[in-house]
């Protein structure tokens, strides 16, 4: 890893440990697990509940890279985790759209705005299939890379 490489996968571990300290703080003690985190998108995070699993994910895997010394597999890791959170959240929303109960309002959602009613729940569904897609890509080549 070069030294720029290094400082990033330090920052996000340091940061990654931080969002769990908060996200334990917000699902515990104020109780509010499903508080919505719009600025963790980067980390798979939407809410605080997935701060504290995620968190620790984060920390753990960066720790683990930084000690093997490999980008690489940082950014393998990376891919492979919006994979399996995309495809998650597209089985997610796919079952909201049919729900009876509604988690999250649709006039509550971003975008709500651009797509009214129940389009939004679809809109939801396309663009964790988009990210789906590219981090499948990604994962791919980044694999290649990896096994040089």
């Amino acid at each position: 890893m070069t030294y720029w490489q290094k400082i990033i996968v330090l920052f996000w571990a340091i940061f990654s440990f931080t969002i769990f300290l908060k996200g334990f703080n917000e699902s515990n003690k104020k109780e509010n697990a499903y508080g919505l985190t719009p600025f963790l998108f980067i980390f798979g995070i939407f809410v605080w509940g997935d701060a504290t699993v995620f968190g620790i994910f984060w920390f753990l895997a960066s720790i683990t890279t930084l000690l093997l010394n490999d980008w690489i597999l940082f950014l393998l890791v990376f891919s492979v985790f919006w994979v399996v959170r995309s495809l998650g959240e597209t089985i997610y929303w796919f079952n909201q759209q049919f729900s009876k109960v509604i988690q999250w309002p649709p006039e509550k959602l971003p975008f709500f705005k651009f797509f009214h009613n129940d389009s939004i729940w679809f809109v939801y569904q396309i663009v964790n299939q988009c990210i789906t897609v590219v981090s499948i890509i990604v994962s791919i080549y980044l694999t290649k890379l990896w096994l040089k």
